[in-house]
């Protein structure tokens, strides 16, 4: 029986099939009890076990209730994905003082790769069992499904913003010209060349190149996972070549086709990142344990790459900015160069072994609970907070333009910010509880 359903049918009686069932378990806190000849229909109420706030969260659907089939989700993969959503969009508003204080001042790695890590533990939870429970097609047509919906969550990003960027222009309220500034004005001179060219991926902007790397790292999964049903070893393997090839330049995709630019993101290298978060939920890769000696080799790798990154010291001695230069094939954010994955791989073990064995650090009630609990919430509806986020960020850096940078509009600016995107992932949790589903209120009494 479907453990989402508590139903009591009689001391030692075996339960009969069912022949109707109200699903308000994923909007509310009571469901009904199927019906059953010689039983009278009953409302439970739900007084343990899973609630909404247990659910697990697929990547792009519904909540699932974590019971048999659904591995309960880790507080910290949601934490932690929400506070790489916040500093990507500080890392996206325009002209933004607070950009000089985001991870990516002071190390290799940044925010993308806490939001594409992340993305592949998620993938894992949410596709994962479909491949074990379902097979490799059915699996394979759950990814084509996410590959669908991201695709055109990214077509639909570009013409958003592509749209605001004319208004923009169009109320003359600043001397600024928002199209070059996107550098799109190459778009507009030819869109007739260019919409093709957005939809076959072949045309990425800079400004939006994180969803088409995200899709074709989904791309690859169905084939790792099939290399994985043989031997894990071979789905490393084939990560492994993978990396190495684009960053010996022999694997890369065109991003516009006036140029010899290629993305941004190369997803042959950036799919490492994400397929050692997707290994690490499979159990393909043991966590490491926590040990002070790996946790002082990490705060070392940390504090030695502090130098190398953040400008003001490179700037100041000539010496690091010349090894600085002589790092960059090792440390390139397109072809996810080695030390950029080395430092990630380092913060991501202290982040791990703070907070706590499954994340206990993280529970609580008070101002921290909260707190806790928003970043989650954000967390767990990345793809929609992540659009969201570019299209905020546009908007507010419109709006810096207009009255003018300071320290107080600029923290309004952010703070505005971070409150839009809290609130975009509220209402799409809401919308995916799909609270339509439960009866109405009189309904209820009546029963």
């Amino acid at each position: 029986m479907d453990p989402r359903w508590a139903a009591s049918w009689g001391s030692g009686r075996a339960p009969v099939p069912r022949q109707r069932k109200m699903d308000w378990n994923r909007g509310g806190e009571a469901c009904f009890a199927p019906r059953n000849p010689g039983h009278r229909r009953v409302l439970l109420k739900r007084t343990s076990g899973p609630t909404a706030a247990d659910a697990v969260p697929a990547a792009g659907g519904a909540p699932t209730v974590a019971g048999a089939d659904a591995r309960p989700r880790d507080l910290r993969l949601d934490f932690f994905r929400g506070l790489g959503m916040f500093i990507i969009f500080i890392a996206h508003l325009p002209g933004n003082y607070w950009t000089l204080w985001i991870p990516a001042r002071f190390g290799f790695s940044d925010a993308t790769e806490i939001f594409v890590f992340c993305s592949g533990m998620a993938s894992s939870i949410a596709f994962g069992r479909v491949f074990e429970l379902h097979g490799w097609r059915m699996g394979t047509a759950r990814v084509a499904y996410r590959i669908w919906q991201v695709y055109w969550a990214h077509i639909g990003l570009f013409l958003v913003i592509a749209a605001m960027l004319v208004v923009f222009n169009g109320l003359e309220l600043t001397d600024r010209n928002y199209i070059t500034r996107l550098n799109l004005q190459h778009f507009f001179a030819r869109p007739e060349e260019n919409l093709f060219g957005l939809l076959t991926l072949t045309y990425v902007p800079n400004y939006f190149d994180i969803l088409p790397m995200y899709l074709g790292i989904l791309t690859l999964m169905p084939l790792v996972v099939a290399l994985a049903r043989i031997n894990p070893g071979c789905a490393g393997a084939l990560i492994a070549v993978l990396w190495l090839l684009a960053n010996l330049g022999i694997l890369a995709l065109p991003a516009e086709p006036w140029s010899e630019r290629e993305w941004f993101f190369n997803p042959f290298a950036w799919q490492l990142v994400f397929f050692t978060g997707f290994a690490f939920i499979r159990g393909w890769i043991r966590p490491p344990p926590i040990d002070r000696r790996l946790v002082a080799a990490a705060i070392v790798v940390i504090v030695v790459t502090v130098p190398l990154a953040y400008f003001r010291i490179r700037n100041q001695v000539p010496e690091l900015g010349a090894l600085s230069e002589l790092l960059s094939p090792f440390t390139s954010k397109t072809n996810f160069g080695i030390l950029r994955y080395v430092h990630f791989l380092a913060i991501a073990y202290l982040a791990w072994a703070s907070a706590g064995e499954a994340g206990r650090r993280l529970r609580g009630s008070g101002p921290w609970g909260r707190f806790v609990t928003v970043v989650r919430r954000v967390g767990q509806q990345s793809l929609a907070v992540f659009v969201s986020s570019l299209v905020i960020a546009q908007f507010m850096g419109f709006m810096l333009d207009t009255v003018g940078p300071s320290l107080a509009t600029m923290a309004a600016a952010n703070l505005t910010g971070f409150a839009g995107l809290v609130a975009v992932a509220y209402a799409v949790g809401w919308f995916k509880s799909e609270p339509w589903r439960a009866p109405p209120p009189d309904r209820i009494h009546r029963s």
